[in-house]
């Protein structure tokens, strides 16, 4: 019997926080505090709602702060994404689903985001890991994007 393979694409990235696993955390089960460090460099952001608990749902928006060369994927200016938290493990993992609001069949479907937290000698490795990314997502784009919210991250937290 033949393998299937899939062609949907994984894209990652990490980053040690000078900070606990328990206060990183925390950083992201708190709507106030998540907010102000997750939106990449050149985006803002609100959340809608948030219920941070196994099954529980949320919907953030992300506003382009600046003239972007790349579109929003909701409207000219923003990306909505909403989705279910459908695994937390405090101070270990948070495994999400993330679904894009647009009418562009390149956003749509969903994603899976996975966020691990692990204890270093010098605060905690953060790992982000998104599967099934969207095509109309350059990789080039995402990757820089989750290396601005991890920037920002450790910024907030140190």
């Amino acid at each position: 019997m033949a393998k299937e393979t899939s062609s949907k694409r994984i894209d990652s990235a990490s980053r040690v926080i000078m900070a606990s696993p328990q206060t990183v955390y925390q950083a992201f089960v708190s709507p106030k505090a998540l907010i102000s460090w997750l939106p990449p460099n050149g985006m803002s952001g609100r959340i809608e709602s948030f219920d941070p608990q196994k099954g529980g749902a949320y919907r953030i928006t992300l506003m382009y702060e600046l003239d972007n060369s790349h579109p929003g994927k909701t409207t000219e200016n923003t990306d909505i994404t909403q989705g279910v938290f459908l695994e937390l493990v405090p101070d270990k993992r948070i495994v999400q689903t993330v679904n894009f609001d647009s009418e562009d069949p390149a956003f749509s479907g969903e994603m899976i985001q996975k966020w691990f937290f692990e204890a270093v000698s010098d605060g905690t490795k953060v790992t982000v890991i998104c599967e099934n990314v969207p095509e109309g997502i350059r990789k080039e784009d995402h990757d820089t994007g989750l290396r601005s919210t991890l920037e920002n991250l450790a910024i907030f937290m140190e």
